[in-house]
């Protein structure tokens, strides 16, 4: 944050039991961002506008060290661990620092949330210090952001079905039922036939982690494009280097349409 931007930073008490539940819900729901996240990194016309993690850090590995939370941008994930760049410059802490790069199990993480066009999905703990405020501080906190968070009572997870134009116009195509399957997935299934047809290695080809792209496909839930893989002979039992196969990846996130096809 730079010095001309309005402080982003707010106090909570980190065992209060409805900021627990904030922390669990994300961990709970973050494949919804790695599944959006996924997408990105394919489109020609970037749609994000962030995207971005929460997790603790401390100096001390002390029960009652402080400890803030900050977030990571540049995230990737394995299956394990999410790495990124620490966005924030800490207030107390002395081991980390602005522009570091991190690694953080999954089940450390605190927060996720991205945004499409100024809206803001995700955002757990956001939401609720925006719930405790008062509607003219809550204002200025999203100015601050310059996003729109929404109803800090309704937390948004994925575009909803019914902007069937703005959905349409990032990724073509009717909108999903639900969020159990990405829009963008069915149009790439088809995409995906023809590159195969083309080059049948597309299916084996393993990149330096040892991942083919039944790796990359499990781990973001997109079923379409795993049946159209798996039809086509990828191998369902190949291991990566960090030892996770496409039907760990699938349960590491709790995809279990997809798990359920691999096994």
């Amino acid at each position: 944050m730079s010095d001309s931007e309005p402080s982003r930073v707010f106090w909570f008490k980190n065992d209060a039991p409805e900021m627990q539940q904030a922390y669990a819900n994300a961990r709970k729901t973050f494949r919804y961002f790695w599944r959006e996240l996924s997408w990105e990194r394919r489109r020609i016309v970037p749609a994000l506008d962030l995207a971005c993690v929460k997790a603790p850090f401390s100096d001390s590995d002390v029960e009652d060290a402080e400890v803030e939370h900050m977030w990571l941008s540049e995230i990737d994930f394995d299956g394990r661990t999410v790495r990124g760049v620490l966005l924030n410059s800490p207030n107390e802490l002395k081991s980390v620092s602005e522009g570091d790069s991190v690694r953080i199990p999954l089940t450390n993480i605190t927060d996720w949330m991205y945004a499409i066009n100024g809206e803001v999905f995700g955002a757990y703990t956001v939401n609720l210090m925006r719930s405790r405020m008062k509607p003219r501080e809550r204002k200025e906190h999203d100015a601050a952001w310059g996003l729109d968070f929404g109803d800090p009572d309704s937390i948004r997870i994925a575009p909803e079905p019914k902007k069937a134009g703005f959905l349409k116009s990032l990724f073509g195509g009717k909108p999903p039922a639900d969020t159990d399957e990405h829009p963008m997935s069915a149009g790439m299934a088809e995409e995906l036939k023809k590159q195969i047809a083309k080059d049948p290695s597309f299916v084996s080809t393993k990149d330096d982690k040892g991942w083919t792209l039944l790796h990359d496909e499990a781990l973001a839930g997109n079923l379409a494009t795993v049946k159209v893989l798996l039809e086509a002979g990828a191998d369902r039992n190949v291991v990566a280097k960090n030892g996770m196969t496409p039907l760990k990846l699938a349960k590491s996130l709790g995809w279990d349409k997809v798990a359920a096809l691999l096994k």
